[in-house]
C-alpha cells in the first residue's frame, strides 16, 4: 500500500509534499470518494483524508464557474481576446520565441499561429496563469457544485496521479478556477494524457517550460486529428430553413454538397465532400453563419464551446497578418 509518509504522498514511485490541516468538518460526499480511490490506486484512505483536508471551498469559484466568458453573446465575447494588446503580446512573443515556435509547428504540423492563438486566449502567452489553488478549485467544484461534480471529482483523484508523476505541490501548484494549469491551461485528465516533455528535461512542466507548454498545445491538437493545410471555418449565408441546418452539433456530419442543398452557401471554393457544421453566432449587427469544418471541431475539443474556436481562429489570423507585415 502506497502511504502519505511526514505529510508527502507517495503515488507512482515520486513524491510531493503536501500540508496537512484538519477540517472543522469533511466535505460532503468525500469519504465515497476517498474510499474509491483509495482502493484503485492502493493509496491510505487516511492520508487522502489529510490531503482533502488542506483543501478549501472557496465561494469565489463557485461564483466564477456560474458566470463563465462563453456565457456573453458573441460581439462581446470576441471583444475580449481580439484586442490589439493581445495581438501586439503574440507577435512579439512570436517574434522572441520564433525558432521554438516554428521547430514544435514543424513536429506536429500545426500552424504555429494557432499554436499561439490558444496560448494568447488562455493565458495571454503566459501572463495570467491563475492564482487559485488547483486543490481548492476541484474540491469546491467537485464537493460543492452538483451540476458537474462527477466531472471534477474525477479531475481531483487526475490530479493525485499527476502529482505523483510530476512531483508537483498539491499546496502550491495553482490555476484556474476549473483547475486548468499552465501556458495552456490543461486540466488533470488533459495534463496526464496529452503533456509532453519537449526540452526532454525528463519532466513535463507547463509553468516554468516555455518547449514543454507550447508543444503540449501542438500535441493536443495533433491527437485529435488536426488536418494540416486545411481551413478552419469559412463564413456561410442561409437561403434555407435555419432550425434545420443549425442543430447546435459542433461535429462535422453534413457534406459541403447535403448544406447546398438545404440552402448554405459560402464564397469559399470547398469540395462536395468536405464535411462541415452550421455554426450560428451573435454578431453587433445580428447573426453570422459560419461552417465549421474538422479543424474548427478540433479546436473546440479543447474547450466545447464555438465562441472560443472562432476567437482561436480570428486571433490566430490576426497574429499571422501582424507577424507577416512585420
Amino acid at each position: 500500500m502506497k502511504k502519505l509518509v511526514f505529510s508527502t504522498l507517495l503515488l507512482a514511485g515520486s513524491t510531493c509534499t503536501i500540508a496537512v490541516e484538519h477540517p472543522a468538518e469533511a466535505h460532503p460526499g468525500s469519504e465515497t470518494f476517498i474510499a474509491e480511490v483509495a482502493e484503485e490506486y492502493a493509496m491510505d484512505a487516511h492520508e487522502l483524508r489529510e490531503l482533502l483536508a488542506d483543501g478549501k471551498y472557496r465561494q469565489s469559484i463557485i461564483d466564477a464557474i456560474t458566470r463563465p466568458a462563453e456565457a456573453k453573446p458573441w460581439h462581446e465575447y470576441r471583444q475580449i481576446f481580439l484586442t490589439g494588446r493581445r495581438i501586439g503580446e503574440g507577435k512579439t512573443f512570436w517574434r522572441e520565441h520564433a525558432d521554438l515556435v516554428q521547430q514544435i509547428a514543424n513536429n506536429y504540423a500545426i500552424p504555429p499561429e494557432v499554436i499561439l492563438a490558444i496560448a494568447g486566449v488562455e493565458t495571454s502567452y503566459g501572463r495570467i496563469t491563475g492564482s487559485y489553488r488547483v486543490l481548492d478549485a476541484l474540491v469546491t467544484l467537485g464537493f460543492y457544485y452538483e451540476p458537474r461534480g462527477t466531472f471534477f471529482r474525477g479531475e481531483l483523484e487526475e490530479l493525485v496521479r499527476l502529482a505523483g508523476e510530476e512531483d508537483i505541490s498539491l499546496t502550491e501548484v495553482t490555476g484556474s478556477y476549473a483547475g486548468a494549469m499552465g501556458l495552456g491551461q490543461f486540466i488533470p485528465s488533459s495534463y496526464r494524457a496529452y503533456a509532453v516533455d519537449f526540452d526532454a528535461d525528463g519532466k513535463r512542466d507547463l509553468w516554468g517550460s516555455r518547449a514543454d507548454a507550447l508543444a503540449s498545445v501542438a500535441n493536443y491538437l495533433h491527437e485529435h486529428k488536426w488536418q494540416p493545410g486545411a481551413a478552419i471555418a469559412v463564413p456561410a449565408t442561409i437561403s434555407g430553413d435555419i432550425s434545420e441546418v443549425v442543430d447546435g452539433n459542433l461535429k462535422p456530419t453534413r457534406t459541403i454538397a447535403e448544406l447546398r442543398e438545404m440552402g448554405v452557401s459560402t464564397d469559399q471554393a470547398l469540395d462536395d465532400d468536405l464535411k462541415a457544421s452550421v455554426i450560428r453566432l451573435d454578431g453587433t449587427d445580428g447573426p453570422e453563419y459560419w461552417l465549421g469544418l474538422q479543424n474548427f471541431y478540433v479546436i473546440t475539443r479543447y474547450n466545447r464551446s464555438p465562441l472560443y474556436a472562432m476567437a482561436v481562429t480570428q486571433l490566430s489570423q490576426a497574429l499571422r497578418a501582424a507577424y507577416v507585415r512585420d
